[in-house]
């Protein structure tokens, strides 16, 4: 139980460093600078951990034996108006972290096949797990920013209301496994694709 913790603890770093730095090295694309300003323009995992959120939870939810475990990053600081197009972009932006995921899962299962080391089936998971979660069009999930730019000013304003509750709503869907029936009919749809 502790070596595999470990293991898909050091994967979720490598995995949540990939997916932050996307969001920043877009963000940049697009003209806004602050996450080189503030040092978050990098794959150091380090550099993206939260005290919280990274470390405490994940931790606490192993020692209490929790069925469920979740961890979150420190989020890359993007200034929408320092973007060139600031709606359109945030949609760029707010996709580029689970489409990362999401590639580092082809990636993955093409190197399982090739190698056949069960890490790799860790990092196939983890990323998808990352990627669909994200994708969920709650703010301040991802997919919550993306169906913000999509949607007409009156309405994103109205749907951007919901964020302060956003943490506990997605905290509903776990425990009460909708979360769970969601991935894995996005799992189940995307292995039919690449596997």
């Amino acid at each position: 139980m502790i070596i595999a913790f470990v293991i898909g603890f050091f994967i979720f770093l490598i995995s949540m460093a990939v997916h932050e730095a996307a969001h920043g090295y877009v963000a940049y694309i697009c003209g806004d600078r602050t996450a080189e300003e503030a040092g978050r323009l990098t794959l150091n995992p380090i550099k993206h951990i939260d005290p919280v959120w990274t470390v405490i939870v994940p931790i606490a939810l192993v020692v209490l034996h929790s069925p469920i475990l979740f961890g979150m990053a420190k989020p890359v600081p993007v200034n929408f108006m320092r973007l060139r197009h600031p709606k359109r972009d945030m949609i760029f932006v707010a996709a580029a972290g689970p489409l990362s995921n999401l590639c580092m899962a082809v990636l993955m299962i093409h190197l399982f096949k090739m190698t056949g080391m069960t890490v790799f089936m860790y990092m196939i998971f983890l990323n998808l797990a990352l990627g669909f979660f994200n994708l969920l069009p709650i703010p301040p999930l991802d997919g919550g920013r993306i169906l913000a730019g999509l949607l007409p000013n009156h309405l994103a304003y109205r749907f951007g209301k919901i964020e302060p509750y956003g943490i506990m709503i997605v905290i509903l869907l776990i425990m009460t496994g909708i979360a769970r029936q969601i991935f894995e009919f996005c799992l189940a749809g995307f292995m039919r694709f690449f596997g």
